[in-house]
């Protein structure tokens, strides 16, 4: 299996980006433990929805703005998009099944 390259946006591209039909974008830090182990389970999970979600991630450090106009106060963050607008908002998980599971959820509401 071919690995994507999930691309990191910065605050002019953020906003052109998460406008799709569902968008998944990881908050992170790059020197976060939790965002550390995430992000396997980011990757498996953007395999797994490839046709359904778009994925991306932000550096909150290097991005302090979006990190300011989502209120995000610790990271792993993950936020879900549909059309431009949040429709979900969840932390950290334990695994890549809990991870999908989260996706699912929004997938089956919106």
């Amino acid at each position: 299996m071919v690995q994507r390259i999930i691309p990191e946006l910065s605050n002019g591209e953020f906003e052109r980006f998460v406008k799709g039909e569902f968008v998944v974008v990881s908050f992170f830090k790059e020197w976060c433990m939790n965002c550390l182990m995430m992000n396997p389970i980011f990757e498996e999970a953007s395999e797994k929805f490839l046709d359904k979600i778009k994925f991306a991630k932000i550096n909150v450090e290097d991005n302090r703005e979006i990190m300011r106009k989502f209120e995000i106060n610790s990271t792993p963050y993950f936020i879900i998009f549909k059309g431009g607008c949040v429709c979900g908002k969840f932390g950290k998980t334990s695994c890549v099944e809990e991870f999908e599971e989260k996706l699912k959820e929004f997938l089956i509401k919106n």
